[in-house]
């Protein structure tokens, strides 16, 4: 869940809390393709993990980013983040990445990255128990189910062990759409999924720069456009719509801010976050 996913300052060592992260047992994640899950362990892994960004996020996206190392994805939250990777293990290359942002670290950070998108003045009492995914992407050429879930797996482990509530963040939401005007596509995803994935008024946030005024009056109805495969993925796990989304120009996409609490996954994936370790 993040704002900029398809499917950060220099950091002296890897990010620290009182969370327990999984430290990929052996075969974790595997697959016919030799995944392997584990979580960065030193500056050398998230290098790997931030150059992925940078190759996703700019050379693909062409997001303008602002970063202090060239060809790298780098943010002030990475400090702070714990960062899960699935990797190629017969070509031992990072091919996939999420960020984690833990209660505890989101204080010393200041705030969560969605904060800088949205007031979250709603979700107060959900941080405390409340992680926020990030900056979550995939390599071009392992872009299939099995890296997707291998990822998951470890999200699900993550949140049963350090007994966390909800998931949070953004995701994104190209600006363009083929055949529309610019801002169109998003305008109508916003229309049809709060028809039907609104979360409860009292969960619902503001975002601080919404999309264009015109593109408020948008109808659903005109023609159906289909969101994101990931933001698709999250809706059927229970995952809600938490306001407007927030317009980024850097990354000129549309981000959706979605609440995953674990109280409404349904059954199927209860079992996935209720395994004991």
């Amino acid at each position: 869940m993040d704002a900029h996913t398809l499917l950060g300052s220099q950091i002296p060592e890897p990010a620290k809390s009182s969370y327990a992260p999984l430290i990929s047992p052996a075969g974790a994640g595997a697959s016919p393709s030799r995944l392997e899950v584990r979580w960065a362990r030193h500056l050398d892994e998230v290098r790997q993990v931030q150059r992925l960004r940078h190759a996703v996020f700019a050379g693909e996206m062409g997001a303008r980013l602002q970063t202090s190392l060239p060809g790298h994805d780098i943010d002030a939250f990475d400090d702070f983040c714990e960062h899960l990777m699935v990797c190629d293990a017969q070509r031992g290359v990072v091919i996939g990445t999420y960020r984690l942002l833990t209660p505890a670290q989101a204080q010393r950070a200041g705030g969560l990255y969605s904060d800088q998108e949205f007031d979250l003045a709603a979700l107060q009492a959900w941080r405390p128990r409340m992680v926020e995914l990030g900056r979550s992407c995939v390599h071009a050429s392992h872009r299939q189910g099995g890296v997707i879930l291998a990822l998951w797996g470890a999200l699900a482990e993550f949140m049963q062990r350090n007994r966390l509530d909800a998931m949070v963040g953004c995701a994104s939401i190209p600006m363009q759409y083929p055949g529309l005007a610019h801002g169109e596509g998003p305008a109508r995803v916003w229309q049809q999924l709060r028809q039907t994935h609104l979360a409860a008024p009292e969960l619902l946030v503001t975002p601080r720069v919404a999309l264009p005024e015109q593109l408020a009056h948008v109808s659903a109805g005109e023609a159906s456009v289909e969101p994101p495969a990931l933001i698709q993925g999250y809706l059927r796990t229970g995952a809600k719509v938490l306001g407007a989304p927030a317009w980024d120009s850097d990354f000129n996409t549309a981000d959706l801010p979605i609440m995953m609490r674990m109280q409404d996954l349904p059954a199927r994936y209860q079992r996935l976050f209720s395994r004991r370790p």
